[in-house]
């Protein structure tokens, strides 16, 4: 395949050298970038997200957002959550259950209520900016959880608070959508999102207290009959994908199921299924955090004003995670409840899904859609940077500080 064809390229329907291509382009360029920061002693996800952005249509045009790049990001982000709940006890997370819930409907009311009200001072529709509040109430939890994990600082209370939050977010978010959703195509069903409300919290709230017991009998028993190579860990897999699956069905995102999976196996295989997984997120997260970057169009910034609104739901979005969790997190101390608001800030793809629907739905015009995408692209960026100095910078200890370590 020669160099002349690179903009845009997409898998389907290309030659047969486009896999590899796209495969290396997109791998080489994120560790490369990540490699550089780490080296000025940066997060190297940073990089891996700017690299996307260096890659993707609005710089180099090289590789464009194709169904292949969208499937490798969501299997990365599953296995990013499922390794990151391998490290998890369930009770651990369950013990903090109340402060992780008013952090996180204080977290989702805070964003939702300013960035309706920025469009709407800037004079949008009722209904584009009920959708841009929407856009920014959920938070990306895998963003958040891979730089508590890259630091080991799983362990700390506030790390807790966010992982448990940032899943009682994610059923928020999804009422939040589903409501927004049906208000935009002029029916509301309270009954129907009663019932999808009940189901997810009742998903979430089954697995988290009863999976690691469940587990408890089950991996023993299976593992004496199956006589394969690494039987555990395929039968981990195996584990994941049903609950992932089972996450979907249930009406919450795919991710919680296969960090509800990480969580009921962590106590119940042996480390060698920990290091295989990690060996699986090494290779398929570049995808996703590159796949963020992909989708930044810089050209809608061409002017002034759209400048001046992206900056202003930028600040609202990170300002509203800060206070609104924070203040859900202040039973834990002013310096904790820091840690918890910055934990909440980035967005990643989940806004930029909700501002996705908006738009094929024809209620969010393009160069709004814009200054979403880049308000979770920015916050995704700011919350490695955030959170290094929330647990460095603040209070001068090292962000890699465990129990026992000194």
């Amino acid at each position: 395949m020669s160099l002349d064809g690179l903009t845009f390229l997409s898998t389907a329907g290309a030659e047969p050298g486009s896999l590899p291509f796209v495969l290396l382009v997109v791998f080489g360029s994120a560790k490369l970038l990540a490699e550089i920061f780490e080296r000025f002693n940066q997060p190297g996800m940073v990089g891996e997200i700017l690299a996307g952005i260096l890659i993707g249509p609005s710089v180099l045009g090289w590789i464009a957002p194709s169904d292949l790049l969208s499937t490798l990001s969501e299997l990365g982000v599953m296995f990013l959550l499922f390794r990151v709940g391998l490290e998890v006890r369930p009770s651990e997370l369950l013990r903090v259950g109340g402060t992780a819930t008013l952090a996180a409907t204080l977290g989702v009311a805070a964003p939702f209520v300013l960035g309706w009200g920025i469009l709407r001072l800037w004079q949008a529709s009722q209904i584009e900016s009920i959708f841009v509040g929407a856009a920014m109430v959920a938070t990306s939890v895998g963003i958040t959880a891979h730089v508590l994990s890259t630091h080991g600082v799983l362990w700390r209370k506030s790390s807790q608070v966010i992982l448990a939050a940032a899943v009682i977010d994610d059923v928020l978010g999804l009422l939040v959508l589903a409501v927004v959703s049906n208000v935009a195509r002029g029916s509301l069903n309270p009954l129907e999102l009663l019932l999808t409300a009940a189901l997810a919290a009742g998903f979430t709230v089954l697995v988290a207290t009863w999976g690691t017991k469940g587990m408890k009998r089950f991996v023993p028993r299976m593992e004496q009959t199956l006589r394969a190579a690494e039987a555990q860990f395929a039968l981990s897999l195996t584990v994941l994908f049903a609950l992932c699956l089972a996450a979907v069905y249930a009406g919450v995102a795919a991710i919680v199921g296969a960090f509800l999976a990480g969580m009921a196996l962590a106590e119940n295989v042996r480390p060698r299924v920990q290091d295989l997984a990690r060996g699986v997120t090494e290779l398929l997260v570049p995808f996703f955090l590159a796949g963020i970057g992909m989708r930044v169009d810089l050209s809608s910034f061409a002017r002034a004003s759209g400048i001046t609104l992206a900056a202003l739901i930028l600040g609202a979005a990170i300002l509203s995670k800060l206070v609104g969790c924070g203040l859900g997190a202040l039973s834990l101390g002013r310096t904790e409840a820091l840690r918890v608001g910055l934990g909440m800030v980035p967005r990643g793809e989940v806004g930029m899904v909700v501002a996705q629907i908006g738009l094929g739905m024809g209620v969010i015009r393009r160069e709004i859609y814009s200054v979403v995408v880049f308000m979770a692209v920015a916050t995704t960026l700011a919350a490695p940077l955030l959170l290094r100095v929330s647990h460095k910078g603040v209070l001068g200890e090292e962000f890699d500080r465990r129990p026992g370590n000194g």
